[in-house]
């Protein structure tokens, strides 16, 4: 039987895995067509870091 991993070790691996993958996320933005009203939508991969950076940006 395998042994459960506890949640302090687990953060403990986070700061070593700290350029992996799992530091990314994929935000979706919806912009309005100003002449038409329809709306787009943006999807990219940011950091998790800079999320609200890029939801600031016009």
């Amino acid at each position: 039987m395998a042994k459960k991993v506890s949640k302090n070790s687990r953060v403990g691996q986070r700061a070593a895995n700290a350029g992996s993958g799992r530091d990314f996320v994929k935000v979706v933005k919806s912009i309005k067509n100003p002449v038409t009203g329809k709306y787009t939508y943006k999807e990219v991969m940011v950091h998790k870091d800079n999320v609200k950076e890029f939801f600031a940006k016009k």
